[in-house]
């Protein structure tokens, strides 16, 4: 196990940062996994409120199909989780494309934000207090690595869902 746990060097750094993210990992499950508790969500209502979330903060909001994509559900499923995110007030669907109204977005209610928000909102102090230790160069670079480390974790779990 020598070679598991280098001693020094760069090694030894890049072994202390894969440790921190699996720690990281774990710790945001157990997060993941209390809020759901609290709120009766299943697994896939709290994949698919994330997934609803980025996709709203990135400006490009989810249609029904695009979740079903990203939960790798069937359709019939996927309904039943926007259905009771919506039951319990956490999203809506808007038909709001500027072209096509057979278009529906998914998108959080202002409850839903509270809801996260007062769950999470601490700890989304705790991560900007944090990211105001570095500098814009940096932030770059982090932003950077975090994004593919990311893709790459959802890679691998497309990879397992998939199977051989």
């Amino acid at each position: 196990m020598a070679g598991f746990y280098p001693a020094d060097g760069e090694s030894r750094l890049r072994w202390s940062i894969i440790d921190a993210l699996r720690r990281y990992g774990t710790d945001a499950a157990r997060l993941g996994d209390a809020f759901a508790a609290i709120h009766r969500l299943q697994p896939a209502d709290l994949r698919a409120l994330v997934a609803i979330m980025s996709a709203e903060g990135a400006g490009t909001p989810l249609t029904a199909g695009q979740l079903r994509e990203h939960l790798g559900l069937s359709s019939g499923g996927t309904s039943l989780v926007i259905d009771r995110l919506q039951a319990a007030g956490h999203i809506r669907r808007d038909r709001d494309h500027p072209t096509d109204n057979r278009v529906v977005h998914l998108r959080f209610t202002d409850q839903g934000m509270a809801t996260g928000l007062a769950f999470f909102g601490s700890l989304g102090d705790r991560t900007n207090a944090i990211l105001d230790q570095f500098s814009h160069d940096e932030l770059l670079v982090i932003d950077r690595f975090i994004t593919a480390m990311a893709d790459a974790t959802r890679e691998q779990a497309g990879e397992l869902e998939r199977g051989p």
